[in-house]
């Protein structure tokens, strides 16, 4: 752990805590049971829920034994499922990634912010809308939709009737800053794929779509809409698709980011444990960062 990167977590947190106010207002104990590993909690659960970044992987490589935790809980008749804030691509591509680092996840198992936002925009009249999204991506399961691609000029931001914020690979300050002008001079809705304001890659924490979305917030007044954790429409794509759903004390999310796992999961009434060692917290004094963000998990493991 380099002295960088925990700096980049002491800066991801302090943002987190300053768009707390966008997010899901949840009510929270005091105290959490510290454990090992997964093995000594999951007794009481049926169904479990997991982050993928900084709890199955970092970018493109898995973590030490997560294949084989899944594994065990199946083993153990637990129903196991992954909960993604990942948008920037399509679900046939997260597929391979998980085959490709050992885990054995159906496409049922996994539910992202794209299918959440994609699921929001069929029932929503056709607009053209203008895409935060690295066009090296194609527009696979995006093909029904009017889409251009926000670039490095001025038309495609004034010309769009709406904006989607999928991915921020490739984006620049120079386009965002395009993006908040346009917005300012003629506000528009503006819906997000990815709320998440850093995920954890090989090299560090990466921007995501949230962080620019909290700032057009900022800057443009305008009021983004938000698709993925913390925020209950993606728990509820994911328990739509079960036959019979467990009862919310009977799920457990497992995430490594206060202010979405572990917000989203306790707004669905949903048990929540904390893992501390691979993602966005690695570096920081944990008991510090839950007690100032008042986001207190059930459970605090450092791996899965």
């Amino acid at each position: 752990m380099t002295d960088t990167r925990a700096v980049e977590a002491r800066a991801a947190f302090e943002a987190y805590l300053r768009v707390r106010h966008r997010l899901p207002s949840v009510e929270f104990g005091t105290d959490w049971r510290t454990a090992a590993t997964l093995d000594e909690i999951a007794a009481p659960f049926d169904l479990i829920l997991f982050d993928a970044y900084g709890v199955l992987n970092v970018g493109e490589t898995a973590i030490e034994g997560a294949a084989e935790r899944i594994a065990d809980l199946r083993a153990a008749g637990k129903s196991v499922a992954v909960v993604s804030n990942s948008a920037a691509y399509p679900k046939r591509r997260m597929m391979s990634r998980y085959e490709r680092l050992g885990f054995d996840f159906t496409p049922e198992e996994v539910v992202t912010s794209r299918e959440t936002l994609l699921s929001h925009l069929a029932d929503m009249p056709p607009r053209r809308w203008g895409a935060m999204l690295n066009d090296a991506n194609g527009t696979e399961e995006l093909d029904g939709l009017d889409i251009a691609f926000l670039g490095d000029e001025c038309g495609p931001y004034a010309e769009a009737e709406g904006f989607l914020l999928i991915g921020s690979d490739g984006w620049t300050e120079h386009r965002q800053d395009l993006l908040e002008a346009s917005l300012r001079r003629d506000p528009r809705p503006v819906l997000v794929g990815n709320p998440d304001l850093v995920a954890p890659r090989e090299t560090g924490l990466s921007t995501e779509p949230g962080s620019f979305a909290h700032r057009i917030a900022d800057a443009a007044e305008v009021v983004p809409i938000f698709f993925g954790k913390p925020f209950a429409g993606i728990y509820d794509l994911l328990l739509g698709r079960l036959a019979t759903p467990p009862a919310p004390e009977r799920v457990l999310m497992v995430g490594d980011t206060l202010h979405t796992d572990i917000l989203g999961g306790r707004q669905m009434g949903f048990a929540t444990t904390l893992v501390t060692g691979h993602g966005a917290l690695v570096g920081l004094d944990v008991e510090e960062v839950i007690r100032r963000a008042n986001i207190v998990p059930d459970f605090v493991i450092p791996r899965i």
